[in-house]
């Protein structure tokens, strides 16, 4: 973990990665490219949940999923703003992922790649918000819905994050 990245606990309990620094603002082409390029540094890594100690591999098709897949391109604003900042902490969202769910590969759509089927997982980043001085005001707390592919080999491959939306909830001071 680095000192950019921080795994901290809100009033309920409940863990969030907080990104100290932003280094996206996910509006270009060519800054998207770069995210890619980043993400494929990930590839052959793994990282475990602490709540199951399920450990989550980064497969060669992650870095594209996530930059170009459909959730991406309806993403706006702060949202697609907070997935491309999500591209640093990918071991710190895997490692505090909670409410597990299972869904089925209908149709056999992903074939050996998602052969046991699909889960999904809650996880939290919050992303400082700056005043018109540079310094830090707040935090937004954002969701992200982490999906995991469960492959032919038995392994579990982290897929892409998806639903990347703003919590309603106060942000943190």
């Amino acid at each position: 973990m680095s000192n950019n990245i921080t795994i901290i606990t809100d009033a309920i309990g409940k863990k969030i990665v907080l990104i100290n620094d932003l280094r996206f603002k996910g509006k270009t082409k060519e800054e998207w490219n770069e995210i890619e390029i980043f993400l494929k540094e990930y590839i052959g890594k793994y990282y475990e949940i602490s709540e199951t100690a399920e450990k989550i591999y980064i497969g060669k098709d992650f870095p594209d999923e996530f930059v170009h897949g459909k959730d991406k391109t309806v993403l706006k604003g702060p949202n697609l703003k907070a997935k491309a900042n999500a591209s640093l902490a990918i071991g710190e969202l895997i490692q505090i992922a909670d409410n597990k769910s299972f869904s089925p590969d209908y149709g056999n759509k992903h074939g050996k790649k998602s052969k046991y089927g699909w889960y999904r997982y809650d996880t939290r980043l919050a992303l400082p918000v700056y005043n018109d001085s540079g310094e830090v005001q707040r935090y937004n707390i954002y969701k992200l819905r982490m999906l995991v592919r469960h492959d032919e080999d038995g392994k579990l491959y982290l897929y892409d994050f998806l639903r990347t939306k703003k919590e309603t909830s106060s942000p943190l001071e």
